[in-house]
């Protein structure tokens, strides 16, 4: 027996209980408002939710509900407007109606792989006109290795406290963008999302959630990142992160891959924004099927072609960069690490502040900072007044001058052109 919940219209409610016995299902919640039915979810524990593709009864909370108790979710819709409402909240595969217990019979509205094709061994199987496809190129800028041909990824880290991860990110990708690039900037943060607010942008349907559940289904393409993803005025292209912390268990590891590599063939360079936290959840070791809230940030990291490791100048900021310094390098190469220390000034850490934090991380880390960024309130508080990278709101400001130098490397180690000047 089947135990469903169903958030269908009273006509269909009343139908689908009556006859829940006879299908060998048991109904343990039901309801006509999907924000009300969503937090009985991890009461009632179903196995299916049954729900139409209309409001109230299908909502960005009952989506995120079965997402995180790993319920499956049947959506029901036939219309355009119904299957446009369901692709708003990142369900992309509705079935067609009537709402019926058929619904859940064996391979039709469960998740069953599509009929295949399969050739006979005593007929010969037509010629294809497709062309044979193209090899890749290597995708990380190795010395001597030619440009790659599709798109890379540059995940931004930085350990608690504020070091300037996002604003980092949100400067590299206006950098990137001012030369010409093709580039999308990305939240992956499962426990504070930022780059939406500091964009002013809406997060109500958070991109980067939505793109990880097309990711999930296969049906992640070019024309499905650009319907999740924002513009932005600086000339990138953004996927919002989630707006509430409670939605991290939409961001699985296999979801989070599948998006990756699905913007390299999208953007010429994609910055991905993640959380300071690396542990791996040993307290759910046992349940191997478990999700992991630092999924995201681990897989991001090891699938990104550079790693910029984020810390500030000031003694708990560089005690703190240099603890996870060592922890960041059991998950990512040393050499596709990129360290970046920001809020740079002598009063925090005296006289000859650059030398000072050079001297400090040498001394104790064993490696040297690639890039310093000037202390400089001002610029980027007026970058967040505007909601704009610091090209676009204070393109004078010395800060930005160390910021753009480190968007011209990182492309040229990623084996990215240049496109010209910036302003």
């Amino acid at each position: 027996m089947t135990d469903v919940a169903l958030s269908l219209s009273t006509a269909d409610l009343d139908a689908l209980v009556a006859e829940a016995a006879r299908f060998g299902h048991r109904v343990v919640v039901a309801g006509a408002d999907a924000d009300a039915l969503a937090p009985r979810i991890a009461a009632a524990k179903p196995e299916v939710v049954i729900a139409a593709a209309s409001a109230p009864h299908l909502s960005a909370r009952l989506v995120a509900a079965c997402d995180a108790h790993g319920v499956r979710l049947v959506v029901v819709g036939d219309a355009s407007r119904e299957r446009r409402f369901a692709a708003s909240l990142g369900v992309v595969d509705p079935v067609p109606g009537p709402a019926t217990w058929t619904l859940l019979a064996p391979g039709y509205a469960l998740g069953a792989a599509p009929p295949v094709d399969v050739p006979r061994p005593d007929i010969p199987a037509a010629p294809s006109s497709a062309p044979p496809p193209e090899p890749v190129g290597p995708l990380v800028g190795a010395a001597g290795a030619p440009p790659s041909t599709r798109g890379a990824v540059v995940a931004v880290w930085g350990p608690h406290g504020a070091p300037g991860r996002t604003s980092l990110a949100i400067s590299l990708a206006g950098e990137l963008a001012a030369v010409g690039h093709t580039v999308a900037l990305a939240d992956a943060d499962t426990h504070a999302a930022a780059i939406a607010p500091s964009l002013g942008l809406l997060d109500e349907a958070p991109g980067f959630a939505a793109a990880c559940r097309l990711a999930s289904t296969g049906s992640l393409d070019n024309a499905e990142l650009d319907r999740v993803a924002s513009t932005h005025r600086d000339g990138f292209r953004v996927l919002t992160g989630i707006g509430r912390p409670a939605r991290w268990p939409e961001l699985t590891a296999e979801r989070v891959a599948g998006v990756l590599d699905a913007v390299r063939g999208w953007a010429g360079i994609t910055v991905v924004d993640v959380a300071a936290s690396l542990e791996q959840d040993e307290e759910l070791r046992s349940d191997v099927a478990a999700p992991r809230r630092n999924a995201a940030t681990l897989e991001a990291l090891r699938r990104a072609d550079r790693v910029v490791a984020v810390g500030a100048a000031d003694a708990i900021g560089l005690a703190r960069l240099l603890r996870g310094h060592s922890e960041l390098l059991e998950h990512v190469a040393p050499e596709a690490v990129s360290v970046v220390v920001t809020k740079v000034r002598a009063s925090a850490v005296g006289l000859d502040p650059g030398g000072q934090v050079r001297a400090t991380l040498e001394r104790f880390g064993g490696f040297a900072p690639r890039q310093l960024v000037p202390w400089d309130p001002a610029a980027f508080d007026a970058a967040l007044l505007s909601g704009r990278s610091l090209a676009g709101a204070a393109p004078r400001s010395p800060a930005r001058a160390a910021i753009r130098k480190l968007a011209v490397d990182l492309a040229r180690d990623v084996g990215l052109a240049p496109r010209g000047k910036s302003g």
